[in-house]
């Protein structure tokens, strides 16, 4: 029987989102109809809203809700499990089928198209494989941002990176994500811990996620400040130049200055020694960077990318679920906004104007 749903459409024309009503479909074999309690919003929805598209777009990748439905090949979770949706395939290596992302057609006629899923909804139909079975207990709220910014910000830490106790680590912005990868470092043990940001008060809101050290990239050279800080004694480059600077960069944004700062900001190696650090490109790029090819080299410096944290939601999910209900990830604090779906486009406009301190939710 099909499910009323209210969706955030974004038109094909540029345009503000608009609120449909609307049937969606019965799901079909391998999809899953979800009544959602919670959505995140994540910045590189700016990406989408501000890009040609073909087709109208339908929003939104990560949230919690119930399972209403299913279709009959479905099997790890049935009606009325809760569960986390995200947009990475909760565990590729287990099955030999694609997922398929959703389309749906608008009441006009119009096909709408989303990448993977689409959560900017109260209830929503998604391939089963975007779609991760949790306890009844779990929070239905804060727990949303689990299936982008925490997957993502922390996962490039533990898994990409694989950060140890005791290594330093430069977190480059400070939103939902990069609050998500600092908070993965002091899991991990590690130290220093430093936060980059133009937001003074940013910044003061990472350290209560574990960041020691705060540098405001509006005020001072981030990358001189971190090798200022990270001098190590008694050990030099090939050039015979003392060595600095962070294990490992995490650029959390994506933009052409951040993307090229991660590289000299992680230490140059002890030839014979030691290799250099690790630079991580987290945040979605928005332009070609120019990086310094002979730093790379010489220095035996790592640049790495990290798509979704190296995430397997199925293996993961539980772990940072663990985290939240010790105290280790404060998900109540990373929820700094809530809106409402009818909200949709003050919701955008506090993200592009900088307004989210953390991460925002709609509640539906």
């Amino acid at each position: 029987m099909p499910t009323p749903a209210r969706i955030a459409v974004l038109p094909k024309e540029k345009g503000p989102l608009s609120i449909v009503t609307m049937d969606l479909p019965d799901p079909g074999p391998f999809q899953v109809v979800v009544k959602q309690f919670a959505s995140g919003i994540c910045h590189s929805q700016l990406h989408q809203i501000h890009s040609p598209r073909p087709t109208p777009l339908l929003l939104g990748h990560e949230s919690t809700g119930v399972v209403l439905t299913k279709g009959n090949r479905v099997t790890h979770v049935q009606e009325g499990d809760l569960v986390l949706i995200t947009w990475v395939p909760r565990n590729q290596a287990a099955t030999d089928r694609l997922a398929e992302a959703t389309t749906l057609t608008l009441p006009d006629g119009s096909l709408a198209t989303c990448q993977n899923v689409f959560t900017w909804a109260d209830h929503t139909l998604v391939d089963e494989q975007y779609v991760v079975k949790v306890s009844s207990d779990t929070a239905k709220d804060v727990t949303a941002i689990i299936g982008c910014a925490v997957m993502t910000g922390a996962g490039a830490v533990i898994h990409t990176a694989g950060v140890q106790k005791g290594e330093s680590v430069a977190v480059f912005g400070v939103g939902g994500v990069g609050l998500s990868a600092v908070a993965a470092a002091k899991v991990v043990g590690a130290d220093p811990i430093i936060a980059v940001d133009v937001s003074d008060e940013k910044l003061a809101f990472a350290r209560k996620f574990g960041a020691t050290i705060l540098i405001n990239a509006s005020k001072e050279d981030p990358v001189k400040a971190i090798r200022n800080l990270t001098m190590r004694p008694g050990a030099y480059t090939f050039r015979q130049q003392p060595v600095s600077g962070v294990d490992y960069a995490f650029d959390c944004i994506g933009l052409k200055v951040t993307m090229e700062q991660i590289l000299p900001a992680v230490r140059s190696g002890t030839y014979g020694v030691s290799p250099g650090g690790t630079a991580v490109l987290v945040g979605v790029p928005t332009t070609k960077v120019e990086l310094n090819a002979g730093d790379l080299l010489i220095n035996e410096k790592k640049y790495i990318g990290s798509f979704g944290g190296s995430c397997i939601p199925d293996r993961d999910f539980p772990v940072f679920l663990d985290w939240f209900k010790k105290g280790r990830l404060d998900l109540q604090a990373l929820v700094s906004e809530r809106f409402t779906l009818d909200q949709v486009n003050e919701a955008v406009a506090a993200l592009e104007q900088g307004k989210i301190k953390g991460r925002a939710i709609f509640e539906f």
